[in-house]
C-alpha cells in the first residue's frame, strides 16, 4: 500500500511540474506574440493608403482586429484609454488582450459563463493589468448597469460587442459609456442591403435558437444604421466579414471616410453551419444562407417582424 501511495506521488508530482511548464512554456510563447505584434503595430503606424483592411494583423484576435484597432486608436483622439469587451470566454482569443498587453489600457470584460471568468481571474494578465473580469449574462435590461457598477462610465475609448445573438439590441440599450471606437459583430449571412436583426430575447443563446448555429445577431445595414442613430460612423469591415468598426463622428477625421453598409461590406468566407448532431457541415456560404430562409428577423427601419 505504501508503495502505491508513493508511486501514486510520484505520478501526481510529475503531472503537476508537467502543467507548469506547459504554464511557463505557455507564457513564453505570448511574449513572443506580443514582440511579432509591436513589429506589426509599427507597421500599421506607418503603412498609408485608404483600404482599411489591410492594416490588420492578428496576435490574440480571432482574426485581424488587433492590427485594425492599432491603426484606429492612432488616427482617432481617444479620451480615456479604457476598453469594455463583451463575450470574451477565457480571454486567450479576443479583440482587447493585445491592447492591453501592448498599450497598457485598463478594461472590463465580461462573459456569461464562470469557469471562463474564473480562467481570466487565473491568468497572470489579471495582476500584471488593469482587466476586470466579470460573470454575467447580458441583456439590454442589465447592461448599462453592469458596466456602471464595476466603475466604467462616461467617456472610454473602446467597445467590443461579440455576443452571437443580442448584439443589436444591447448596442441600442447602452447608454452609459462613450466609447470612440465601437467593434461590432455582423452576421454577413443577411447580406448588405438588408437592415435586420434576430428578435430580441433576454434568453437567446445562439446553439438553442437554430441546430445550424448561424441564425444570430444583425446584419450591417442594421448595425451601420443604429450606429448613425447613435452618432457613429462605419469605417470599414475586417478582413474576414465578421466584424464592423464605428468611429465616433465628433472624432473622426478626414483619414477615416464614413463608409455605407454596401461599401463596407465583406462577406465570409469561413463556414461554421452545424448539423443537428453539432457537427460542421462544410456548406458555402450561399448553401449556408439557404439555411436561414423563413426565419424570423426583425427589420429595423420598420419595427417588423418577417421572415428572412
Amino acid at each position: 500500500m505504501r508503495s502505491l501511495l508513493q508511486t501514486v506521488r510520484s505520478h501526481f508530482t510529475t503531472v503537476t511540474e508537467l502543467a507548469r511548464q506547459v504554464g511557463k512554456l505557455r507564457h513564453t510563447l505570448e511574449r513572443m506574440q506580443e514582440t511579432l505584434g509591436r513589429l506589426e503595430a509599427r507597421q500599421v503606424r506607418a503603412a498609408a493608403g485608404d483600404d482599411f483592411a489591410a492594416h490588420g494583423f492578428r496576435v490574440f484576435s480571432q482574426w485581424d482586429e488587433d492590427g485594425l484597432i492599432q491603426f484606429l486608436i492612432r488616427q482617432v483622439p481617444i479620451p480615456r484609454p479604457v476598453f469594455v469587451e463583451f463575450g470574451v470566454q477565457t480571454y486567450r482569443e479576443s479583440n482587447t488582450r493585445f491592447l492591453l498587453r501592448h498599450d497598457n489600457w485598463s478594461g472590463l470584460v465580461l462573459d456569461g459563463g464562470q469557469r471562463c471568468i474564473d480562467a481570466i481571474k487565473a491568468d497572470p494578465i489579471s495582476w500584471e493589468h488593469d482587466l476586470t473580469a466579470v460573470c454575467a449574462f447580458i441583456t439590454r435590461e442589465n447592461i448599462n448597469s453592469l458596466i456602471a457598477d464595476h466603475g466604467v462610465r462616461g467617456e472610454i475609448g473602446l467597445l467590443s460587442i461579440d455576443l452571437d445573438g443580442n448584439d443589436y439590441w444591447i448596442w441600442e440599450a447602452l447608454d452609459g459609456v462613450q466609447p470612440a471606437i465601437v467593434i461590432a459583430e455582423y452576421n454577413a449571412h443577411f447580406g448588405a442591403e438588408r437592415a435586420v436583426t434576430v428578435p430580441y430575447d433576454p434568453a437567446f443563446e445562439r446553439r438553442k435558437a437554430h441546430p445550424s448555429q448561424i441564425y444570430f445577431g444583425a446584419s450591417l445595414a442594421a448595425l451601420t444604421r443604429l450606429g448613425k442613430s447613435k452618432g457613429y460612423a462605419l469605417v470599414g469591415c475586417n478582413g474576414a466579414g465578421n466584424n464592423a468598426f464605428f468611429v465616433r463622428e465628433s472624432l473622426r477625421s478626414s483619414a477615416l471616410p464614413a463608409r455605407t453598409a454596401d461599401e463596407a461590406f465583406v462577406a465570409a468566407k469561413f463556414r461554421e453551419a452545424r448539423d443537428a448532431d453539432g457537427r460542421l457541415m462544410l456548406l458555402s456560404p450561399e448553401e449556408e444562407t439557404k439555411i436561414l430562409r423563413g426565419l424570423p428577423v426583425v427589420n429595423v427601419e420598420t419595427g417588423a417582424t418577417v421572415p428572412f
